[in-house]
Order: C-alpha cells, then structure tokens, then sequence
C-alpha cells in the first residue's frame, strides 16, 4: 500500500526524469490508511470491483491467441546471473524508501490474476529481475533497481559506465553490488549518457565525484546536445506533463492486483535524490569513434528517435551492440501519454536499420539500457530486423490509411500491426500501444483536426454536454443506459455517455463512481501499463478526488542550473498571466558579466519577450548580475529581491518594474482536474474562469 511518504519521495524522482518545470501534488496517507482498512476483500479500495465475466473472459481469449510458447525472453533474462540483490528495498539518504522491489513480489505468487492482462503480467513478472548479472566477461548489469539498467564496461584503469539511472542512492547501492562481486576495487573511468531522459542520467552523483568530473579525471560522453534538449524537452509544458505524469504512471495507485502492476519499461522509477553533471565530451558527428580508457567506441549518433538527442555505441573488439533505448523488449512511444513531441517512427526504423548492417552483422551479443540482453548473431538480426520493421510498418501504414480518409478519430480502431510482429512479445506494446502510437503518428503528419468543421471549434466539453445530457432525456435515463452497458460488458459504449453526464453535472457522485466503475473494468483488460494507469487512476480520482497535501519541487538544483538564461527567461514568459499584465510596457536589459550575455527583454501587448545578444539603446531598467548568481534565484535559493539589496545584483533606472512584472506571475498547480469534479477541496476556490492558477511572484519576492 503506497503510503504518503511513498508518494513523497518518488513524485521529485520522476519529475526530474521527464520534467524540469512545474510541481507535483502528494498523497494524502490518512485517507489512503482508511481506505485500506475498509477496502473490499482482494481490492485495495472501498468501491473497487472484482474483475466482471466479460473482463475475465477478455483476458483468457488474450491468454489463448498469445505465443505463451516462446519462452526466449525468460531465458534470456536470467542468464549470466551472478548475484540477487538481498535487500528488496534501498533507503535513500532522507530516511525514506528509495527503492521498493518487495511490493512487486506479489506477480511471482501466481500464474495468472483475472485483473491483469496475461501480456503485462508476463512482462512484468520478467521485469522482477533484481541483482548483477555478466552480459559478456567484461560488460556487466545491475538491473531491477530502477525503471532502467546501469551498465559496467571494463577499461584499461577503471569503469566505463553507461546509463546511471535515475537517483543517488539506487545507484550507490548498485555500485557496491557490483564492487562486491566483481569490480575489483577499480574506479569509475568514464560515464557515457546515452540520452537525455533522466532515468539515464539522475544518479550520477551516486557513483562519481564532481571534483573528478571537473578535473577532467572522469569525461561524462553524451550526444551532442545534450544539456540543451536535457532541459528544454518538458520545461514549457512541465507542469501540464507532471500532472499527466499521475495517470501514465499510476503514481498514486498501490502494487497490487487491482492497481499498479509494473511500467512496462522496468517496475518503477527509484525515489532518490537526482542530479546532473554536464557531460565533457560531444559526440558531434553521425559515425564517431573515441578511444574511452582504452576501449574502441564507435557512436552512432541517433537523433528525434527515442529521445530529441540519442546515441546507440558499437564496442567491435567485444562484438557488443549498445542500443540504449532505441531497440528494447516492447514496442515503444511514438505519442507518449504524459506529452512530449511525437517521435518520427520512419527516421527510428532508418537508425536501427543503419545500426544492422553497420554493426549488426558481426555483432556477438546486444545490450541496451531497459530489460536484457540478446546472445548470438542470428538472434540480434532477429530482434533488430523486427523492431526497424515494427517503427517503419506503423509509420507507412498509418499514413497509408490517413491518405484513403481514416483521422486521427478512427486509426486507433482501424490500424492494426502484422501478425508476424504481434507474434514477437519484444514488439508488443508494454510502453508505447499501437492504438496510441498510431494516432500519434496522424498527429505528426496532419494535427489534431480530422477534417471535418464540426470539430475543428469545438464546444468546450463542459459547456457541450449539457446539451448532450439533456438530448439523452436526462441524468437518470442515461445512469440506466450507462448501468445496462456496463452490466452488458459494452463498456466504451458506456464511457460515451457516462462520460457526457459527468462533464455536464461534476457533483453526481453516482455519475462519476459508475463511470469509474467502467474505467476500471477496461484498466484490467488492458496489455499496455500506460494505458491501465490511466484508466486505474481516472477511477480512483472520480472516486475521492485528487488527494490533497504539499506539493514538492520537481527538479534538482543541478537541472535548473542547467537550464540557460534565455530558456529561464522563455519559461518565464509562459508563467506570465497575460490578463495581469494589459496595459503595462516596458524594456529592460539584462547583463550577465561573469559569461558575457546580453538579453533585450520587452512587455508589451501582453507579452513577455527576450532576444539573446542585444540591449535596447534607452532601457526603462538595466539589471546586471552574474550568471552564477542569477541561479540562486532560479533554484529558489535566493529572492532577486535580496540580491539587489546586498548588491550581488545592480539596477540602473525603474527598479519597480521587477515587481510590476512579478505581480503577473503565477505558480502552476499540478492538482487541475482532468476529470471533472475531481479537484481536491484544497483548490476548489472560487476563479474568475475556470483555468486561473494562483499568483506567486518569483523574480522580486
């Protein structure tokens, strides 16, 4: 049962993977305590239902047309074990639970559970792994610690690490695992980012110095790039992606049966301390070979794959293919729930395809920073041929029945994968889903309209289904039909017009508690971990609400520092209110001597702009100050306020349009309903419309 500090802990650790800006919501534990102690026999909450006959026996078609007899992955994902992790749960150095793989024993208690798709089930049941094991003599795993793998490669004096995972403490207790066993006293050499999602880089700290890093004792190798798209990928749309963050990954939903049952990916992400060293060495070039202590690397740089900025290495004196998070066991995102950019499914498929017949051809074993090796040439050419043909079939047949008429509306019922790749369990949909995924890819090629006027402005929901409502004959006719459908198994049928009801009345709390009764039925019946979340946490928000608490920073002090000045100033800009500024005109400069920039920044019109390298001839305000100190404001370590008036920072003209300007500001509130009504009672204040966050200046506090 996931406890208040659990939900604590771990919202900073995913945020800080997937998002800079914005803040989370905690949960509220005495409410969660009480509804354990009341909960119905086998469910963790007092009005949570027992899978229904159609549910069951959805799942035991799945279970019948799955190759259950391909037993390749278990096979393959204990082999080189070298040593279980005893301690199911790593302490971080706050006093919490960093890392908890005790409450996913539970999937290892059964062969099959009527509230879990037999698909997940397996792939979480594989993800269960915990400990070190050998990929090939001198390339090692630690896996099962985190939502990623943390990998050793030996080189001439020490070892080359690839991917240290997403916090602190997992990874020290991954290092000490590893030393233990087979590290033979040997320091880290070199660390190597494949990418820039931060359950790649965040627990750096845990097994390297900065000292060393900024000697230049231990290089940090990343794609060219890095810290930029590191930073900039979620911050603009941080706070909207951390509350989405709620339903993808089902923070606020305990293990079990009836709950969270795994990330597809990996069990979890740890719930340790982040940070962020900024990475000493480029690869620039597509094809980049670098001699990293003594190891030949070749780089293939990857970029608007996976990740904006991604890069797969080839070890040839090892025959080792590293494929970082390009080619993984699950079909991947191209749309990704919590929000993000759409990937580009046919430029992926070219990497991996150039990936094969540059490295893949000779390659003895491949690796990757999820889930575990492939042994044997013929079994990478398997894998990697599968998954070019996996990216590249969603991408041209998707658009291929775009361009006969389908949108964007009706792909997700229509696309379908070819059974040859639906029979491969690496290219089913545990992260990304072809029903997502090819609606993601009408996204990228034709946007959200599908052409036709009806919808291309459309009524607010709140505002259209009363109408909707009143056309059906009213709450209680559409409760009846909606209790029909569900009783019928005819569940989407049912969320259609459950769902009008509670967006025109939000309060019914039968409305919403037999609308979450039908999220919950289709939650058990679904194979991706994402698209269960969601529905698993609709059903518990239409049901109490969104717990109420304090809500915690997202990000570490190393990723804001990184952020830079003009991508601060741009964020700044989005957290303006543009209503509070009507009327107000201004130009400031701002000077950074300490690296020599210069930003021309402007108010008017309601809008806030910058353009880095110029400064306004006649200014209302000049303020200086070094960069170094500007991050003390930015971290939130110190006011701007306090700044001018120690003298760290200068002013030359009207000193009080830092205030005007940060009377405009707002702090963004991850607690917004998704589903109407569920706003926790801490938010439910009266706003002049139904979007407006609460002021919170920041620049002159």
């Amino acid at each position: 049962m996931a406890t208040r500090r659990d939900i604590i802990k771990s919202l900073p650790a995913v945020g800080a993977s997937f998002a800079v800006a914005g803040r989370h919501v905690l949960g509220d534990a005495p409410a969660l305590a009480q509804q354990a102690s009341a909960r119905h026999p086998g469910h963790f909450h007092p009005k949570g239902k027992a899978p229904s006959k159609f549910t069951v026996e959805a799942l035991r078609d799945a279970r019948r047309n799955l190759p259950f007899g391909d037993t390749k992955d278990f096979e393959e994902q204990k082999r080189g074990l070298i040593a279980p992790m005893k301690d199911r749960k790593i302490m971080a150095d706050a006093g919490h639970v960093a890392w908890d793989m005790e409450r996913f024993q539970f999937l290892n208690d059964r062969e099959d559970f009527d509230s879990i798709h037999p698909s997940l089930l397996r792939q979480s049941v594989l993800n269960n792994n915990y400990g070190l094991y050998e990929v090939i003599p001198g390339i090692y795993q630690v896996r099962g610690f985190d939502l990623s793998d943390i990998s050793f490669v030996r080189g001439r004096t020490g070892w080359i690490v690839f991917d240290p995972l997403v916090s602190t403490e997992v990874v020290r207790a991954a290092w000490k695992l590893f030393q233990e066993r087979v590290g033979e006293g040997l320091p880290v050499s070199a660390i190597i980012y494949s990418h820039t999602h931060g359950d790649h880089w965040g627990g750096v700290r845990g097994i390297v110095e900065e000292a060393d890093v900024r000697s230049g004792k231990v290089p940090i190798i990343a794609p060219v790039d890095f810290m930029d798209f590191t930073v900039s990928e979620n911050v603009y749309a941080g706070n909207a992606m951390n509350r989405r963050l709620f339903y993808q990954y089902g923070l606020l939903l305990p293990a079990s049966p009836h709950g969270y049952v795994g990330q597809g990916l990996g069990q979890a992400v740890s719930a340790g301390a982040t940070g962020l060293f900024a990475p000493t060495r480029h690869v620039e070039k597509d094809i980049e070979e670098l001699d990293v202590d003594g190891v030949r690397m070749i780089f293939q740089n990857t970029p608007n794959t996976e990740a904006p900025r991604e890069m797969n290495t080839y070890i040839p004196d090892m025959k080792a293919l590293w494929m970082a998070e390009n080619v993984i066991a699950s079909l991947h995102n191209i749309y990704t729930m919590r929000g993000a950019q759409v990937r580009d499914p046919l430029r992926w498929s070219k990497y991996i395809g150039e990936a094969l017949y540059r490295f893949g051809l000779e390659a003895d074993v491949m690796f990757a920073s999820h889930h575990w090796p492939r042994w044997g040439n013929d079994r990478i050419q398997e894998v990697l041929r599968a998954q070019r043909d996996l990216y590249a079939h969603m991408n041209n047949q998707v658009l291929h029945l775009a361009n006969q008429g389908v949108t964007i509306n009706e792909i997700h019922n229509v696309y379908r994968l070819p059974k040859s790749l639906e029979a491969k369990w690496h290219c089913r949909g545990y992260h990304g889903s072809p029903q997502h995924n090819s609606r993601g890819v009408v996204q990228r090629y034709l946007g959200f309209w599908d052409g036709n006027p009806a919808t291309l402005v459309p009524l607010s929901p709140r505002d259209s289904a009363p109408l909707y409502v009143e056309m059906m004959g009213g709450a209680e006719r559409i409760m009846a039909r909606g209790r029909q459908l569900h009783d019928e198994g005819k569940y989407l049928l049912a969320q259609e017009i459950l769902n009008k009801l509670v967006q025109a009345e939000p309060e019914n709390q039968p409305a919403r508690d037999l609308l979450a009764d039908v999220f919950e039925q289709l939650g058990y019946q679904q194979e991706n971990p994402g698209i269960r979340n969601c529905y698993l946490a609709a059903a518990y928000e239409l049901r109490d609400g969104i717990p109420e608490g304090a809500v915690a920073d997202t990000s570490s002090p190393d990723v804001v520092r990184a952020m830079s000045t003009e991508l601060f100033l741009n964020f700044l800009a989005i957290r303006m209110d543009s209503r509070r500024a009507e009327g107000m005109r201004f130009t400031m400069n701002l000077i950074t001597p300490d690296n020599g920039e210069r930003f021309l920044v402007e108010l008017e019109n309601a809008t806030l702009t910058n353009i880095k390298g110029f400064t306004a001839p006649k200014p209302d305000l000049v303020l200086t100050i070094d960069r170094a100190d500007l991050e003390q404001t930015m971290t939130g370590a110190k006011s701007l306020e306090a700044q001018i008036a120690d003298g760290t920072a200068k002013v030359d003209g009207d000193a009080s349009i830092l205030k005007k300007l940060a009377s405009t500001f707002v702090d963004f509130d991850p607690r917004f309903e998704i589903m109407p009504g569920a706003r926790s009672r801490a938010t439910r204040t009266a706003k002049a419309d139904g979007y407006e966050a609460d002021p919170r200046p920041t620049i002159a506090e």
